[in-house]
Parts: C-alpha cells; structure tokens; sequence
C-alpha cells in the first residue's frame, strides 16, 4: 500500500449488505492499525462538536460502533456513558474488550433492537456512507429521535458524490423531521487528503 492509496479500493462502492459485513468482519483484526496509520480525523471531529450541542452527562450510543475508535474519540470529548452497537460481531468484540462502552449489542440491518426515543444523542460516525450502511439507514435513524433529540453523522467525499445519500439527507430536512445545526467539512483521511462533513442533526 502506497501512501495515495485509499484503504480499501473496494470499499466505497455500492455492495449487499451482506457483502458489507463481511468486508467489515474480515478487517476487524487490522482496521484500527490502518485507519489511524492514515490519519482518520472524522471520529476527533465528530466527537468534538456533538460535546458542543448537548450535556456531557448525555448517554450517547454509538450507533456502528465497530472496533471502538469512535467511542474512544466519544470519550475523549468528555462523555461518561456510553452505549454501542454494530452489525458486525468480530468488530463489536472489539469495541467490548476495550471496556468504554456500558452496553453494548449485535444489531441486524433489519432491526437495530432499541426504541424510539430510547436515546437523546445517536452518533453514526462514518456509518450511513458509501460501501457501509445504505442511504435509507438514516432514515430509520432519525424515526428513532424523539422532538429536540441529536442525530451525529458524517458523510466522506465519495459518499458526498452520491447522489442517493445527499437525496436522503435532503429528504430528511425538506420533509421538516430534522433541522441541521452544525455542519463542516473537514480531514477524514489525512495522508490522502480525504475529507468529510460533519453533520448534526435535530430532530423537530
């Protein structure tokens, strides 16, 4: 791997979610090694700017928590609780074993077994993108906010190039469920120059 390289070339494409997951599975040994060799900011960023909008005492669940990076970068912000899931059990394991998470759970695409307004915060960092969770992912994700609660989210640059993620982002808004009260662009992946948008969320 040269330093231009992306991580994977077959990751941001469109795939079945089946074929995601194991993708995701088969890289849980190496994930966090290659994505911090990169320089993968969008965690930090994230993290950091949800702590600005809501109380640091807010359970926070990391909605694809994967290997835990996200919940580290949570944590380092300033929040004490929180909660994790993802679809990918050999990830998960991971995101356990490093003991931030107060609960944490195998969720399926087809059910993320917890209800709506079960959370004021939800963060989904870099998870409704391009080769991960598909568009209608956020979607069943804001029906889960109750009135004033936060949805976290980040798209990178080749999800900012679909035109099926920025429609459902879009939809979102005009339909008048959420209204976006942060949002910039910043590193994703430093080393390649990658960026991405930050995007919160609340719901109406």
């Amino acid at each position: 791997m040269t330093k231009k390289d992306v991580l994977k070339p077959q990751l941001w494409t469109p795939r079945p979610v089946a074929e995601t997951i194991a993708v995701y599975a088969d890289w849980a040994e190496t994930y966090d090694a290659e994505v911090e060799k990169r320089g993968y900011r969008t965690p930090e960023r994230l993290s950091k700017a949800l702590a600005d909008v809501i109380d640091l005492s807010t359970t926070v669940l990391d909605f694809g928590c994967g290997t835990g990076l996200s919940g580290i970068a949570l944590k380092d912000a300033g929040f004490q609780t929180l909660h994790g899931t993802d679809v990918t059990s050999e990830m998960l394991e991971k995101a356990t074993a490093i003991g931030l998470y107060e609960k944490t759970w195998v969720s399926t695409p087809e059910d993320p077994a917890f209800g709506k307004g079960a959370y004021k915060a939800i963060a989904a960092i870099g998870v409704v993108s391009l080769g991960a969770a598909p568009p209608e992912t956020l979607a069943m994700l804001v029906g889960k906010l109750n009135t004033g609660n936060i949805l976290a989210m980040s798209y990178n640059e080749p999800t900012l190039r679909d035109v099926s993620y920025i429609k459902a982002l879009d939809d979102e808004v005009a339909s008048g469920h959420v209204e976006v009260i942060f949002r910039e662009n910043g590193p994703h992946l430093e080393d390649v120059g990658m960026t991405s948008d930050v995007i919160i969320l609340r719901h109406k």
